[in-house]
């Protein structure tokens, strides 16, 4: 008998090599290459065959495309644009234990009131998965469930009567049993999400996968799967908090950068619709070191709250632990402060935090953050009611940020009266009512503000 040949694949991009390495050539990726069995047939060219003309239309159709299926969780479908789209590939990652089934699951049931879904997991038995369900108060909801793993009973099961809505939890259960590597391995996953991502777009049904993640958090398996599918969300959060945040890392049908908000608690997965009040509820009022920064997520302004903490150093090297924002960020703003205002603050050690669990990429939180260090270097706190926003840049100037408007009339409603903004440079001025602008133009102004206790 033959020995069956192996090959070696990158978990990451998915090239392949005759023997193992350390290194992926191709990405640069250390330790994901992986041994599987080397298929017995090569691809071959397509030789004097010919195919079938494809037919060109335009962009413009005469048939209208079905509405969007909701799922009636308004910041599940803020996520995904508005609601699924007919025959669209979503998929969902995060880490374990984050709530990932818990959302799906609430989510099918939702759906279920106006179609059919069929839930199919590979990694909890049917009992189980009731289980759940009685325990979120959801067993009344005729939501169809099934535990299986073969991709060609699948298919054939969705293919002869197609749900409204197919559940795939999770995607590196699944395995197709003409592959004869393991499930959960690059040719499985990807040849697997490939067999119901057709199934979905030719029947016309979403499909959502759930998808592992990596150590590192990155959506397990090969790259290619995040790029075969329409949407990629992220379920994040840390266990020690509350909160969990569904972000879209990639949506082709809506806003990549929104975000959706929801509470953990004992009946599952609750929307936060007011997410700034919530995640300021437990601000101290006159505490140095803190400022509130006025941010935006994606079409949604969120207020939160930047804390920072300078206190001396008895190491020959400062301590840096910044935590929900960028610590390369924290460095600049610490070299601007330190050069072009000559306040000293780089021999201290420095504490930086956005409360919450919040994790902050936007550049027009440097200015909040400059105020948070600001105020703990001086020990002056910001006063009640005011808020920043702005981008610093490396000479000093207080840049402009967009969306300036719906962040001042986010903080409007929630009783700020006064707003730190960079100074408006020949543009429409922007104001709120109920809020006084305070208009800097170079971050000299800011750190002037914290020389005195009258400063503001």
């Amino acid at each position: 008998m033959a020995k069956s040949k192996t090959q070696f694949v990158c978990a990451e991009c998915g090239a392949t090599y005759p023997k193992w390495s350390g290194k992926c050539d191709t990405c640069g990726a250390w330790n994901s290459l992986s041994e599987e069995v080397a298929a017995d047939d090569t691809p071959k060219g397509l030789g004097a065959k010919k195919g079938r003309k494809v037919t060109f239309v335009g962009l413009e159709g005469q048939e209208k495309s079905p509405p969007r299926r909701k799922t009636n969780i308004e910041e599940f479908d803020r996520v995904l644009g508005g609601g699924m789209v007919a025959g669209s590939a979503i998929l969902v990652g995060g880490e374990p234990g984050i709530g990932k089934s818990t959302i799906l699951l609430q989510a099918a049931a939702q759906l279920s009131k106006g179609g059919r879904v069929a839930y199919i997991s590979g990694e909890e038995a049917v009992d189980q998965l009731r289980l759940r369900a009685s325990r979120l108060h959801l067993e009344k909801n005729p939501v169809e469930l099934a535990a299986a793993t073969n991709v060609r009973d699948i298919v054939t099961t969705l293919d002869d009567d197609p749900p409204d809505v197919a559940i795939i939890d999770s995607i590196q259960t699944m395995f197709v049993d003409s592959l004869e590597s393991a499930p959960g391995t690059v040719a499985q996953v990807r040849t697997s999400a490939q067999e119901l991502i057709r199934l979905a777009k030719r029947k016309g049904f979403p499909v959502i996968l759930v998808g592992h993640v990596t150590k590192e958090g990155q959506i397990a398996g090969p790259r290619v799967l995040e790029h075969m599918v329409d949407t990629v969300l992220y379920f994040e959060g840390d266990r020690s908090h509350q909160f969990r945040i569904l972000r879209a890392v990639k949506n082709r049908f809506g806003a990549t950068d929104e975000i959706g908000v929801f509470e953990m608690s004992d009946a599952g997965l609750s929307e936060v619709s007011n997410p700034s009040a919530l995640f300021l509820s437990d601000r101290d009022q006159e505490v140095s070191g803190s400022a509130v920064f006025a941010g935006m997520e994606g079409t949604r302004p969120m207020l939160m709250e930047v804390q920072a903490l300078v206190s001396p150093s008895t190491l020959a090297t400062p301590r840096r632990a910044v935590v929900g924002w960028d610590s390369s960020r924290l460095a600049m703003v610490m070299a601007v402060i330190e050069t072009r205002c000559g306040v000293a603050i780089g021999a201290n050690d420095v504490y930086l935090n956005v409360a919450g669990g919040l994790r902050v990429t936007e550049p027009a939180a440097d200015l909040a953050v400059a105020a948070a260090l600001l105020s703990s270097l001086s020990g002056i706190a910001v006063p009640r009611g005011s808020l920043f926003f702005g981008e610093v840049g490396l000479s000093g100037e207080v840049r402009a940020v967009s969306h300036a408007e719906g962040r001042l009339k986010e903080a409007a409603k929630l009783g700020f009266t006064r707003a730190v903004v960079p100074k408006n440079r020949g543009k429409t001025k922007v104001a709120a009512k109920g809020i006084t602008s305070n208009e800097l133009g170079h971050i000299q102004e800011l750190a002037q503000m914290f020389e005195t206790e009258d400063g503001f």
